[in-house]
């Protein structure tokens, strides 16, 4: 578990952040713990650090990873969905805080090492929630058994942005049911015209991905978190975004817009922070990261 995710941007983030010792500030999801870690150095001595995240073996290794500051009072973990954090945080004693950061997706613990179906890299039983615990969402095999291939192609285009997503969804749909990543992979392989089955593995990480975030109802739960972080905020303070999906990053450049317009915004990136090269070189997930922050004025 020690490479559980590897925090992208940390750098960048802190400095736009500006956070000071005696901040408390709130990392909406934990993953790793490399982004709390950080905020944790920024804000010694004094300074204190709230940690959600929806999966709770991933919450279990950071309460491992900060043990002592979790005893010393600087760090607060809970196990949570961040649509709940206007809620957890002033229950924790969270009120008006210096920064909110968001770190969105899936992490390199879903990919590497959780073995609930996220990547088809293994034959793996079809999961795919961030929470297993939570009986509330559907498994990805139920979703893919239990629509149609009129319902699976229109969440495979409009999350996966998959030109072959009819296709797909009708050879889905003919090889129900499935259960496992390998039979997920093998129908989308078997959707693909012949002259692209070659490269059906780029075909499958668009279909996963739109399966995952359909699994997980990841933009509704950021548009019912964004504006619930930005109430946390003091004056002054900032929110901060890291998407890797272009319609996650549209929901936060248009939220940022809207509080720019209504005056109680100074968006601080004009276009969005992307990796350096050699980020990219040393973590190739990095490649789709987009950072977006704006500043509280009112």
């Amino acid at each position: 578990m020690s490479s559980l995710h590897t925090p992208v941007l940390t750098q960048e983030i802190l400095h736009l952040l500006g956070l000071v010792p005696g901040d408390s500030c709130v990392d909406a999801t934990v993953d790793g713990g490399g982004h709390t870690e950080a905020m944790v150095e920024a804000t010694r001595p004094h300074g204190r650090v709230l940690g959600l995240d929806r999966d709770p073996e991933v919450l279990e290794y950071a309460r491992h990873r900060f043990k002592a500051e979790i005893a010393a009072g600087r760090v607060v973990l809970v196990h949570a969905n961040f649509t709940q954090i206007s809620e957890i945080a002033p229950a924790h004693g969270f009120h008006k805080v210096a920064a909110v950061l968001f770190d969105l997706g899936a992490s390199s613990f879903h990919f590497d090492v959780a073995g609930r179906g996220f990547t088809f890299r293994r034959d793996e039983p079809l999961d795919m929630r961030f929470d297993p615990t939570d009986r509330s969402l559907p498994t990805a095999a139920d979703l893919v058994n239990r629509l149609d291939a009129r319902r699976l192609a229109q969440i495979i285009v409009r999350y996966g942005e998959e030109r072959h997503a009819r296709r797909i969804a009708q050879s889905i749909e003919a090889r129900q049911p499935i259960r496992t990543t390998s039979e997920l992979y093998a129908a989308v392989e078997a959707g693909l015209p012949a002259a692209v089955r070659w490269r059906a593995a780029r075909s499958a990480a668009r279909v996963f991905q739109a399966v995952r975030i359909a699994v997980n109802d990841e933009l509704t739960a950021l548009k019912a978190a964004l504006p619930q972080a930005w109430s946390l905020l003091r004056e002054g303070g900032k929110l901060a975004v890291l998407s890797f999906h272009s319609l996650e990053d549209r929901i936060v450049k248009s939220f940022f817009r809207q509080k720019q317009e209504e005056g109680t915004a100074r968006i601080l990136t004009r276009k969005p922070v992307r990796p350096h090269e050699f980020e990219v070189a040393q973590n190739p997930r990095a490649a789709s990261a987009k950072l977006r922050v704006c500043e509280r004025l009112g």
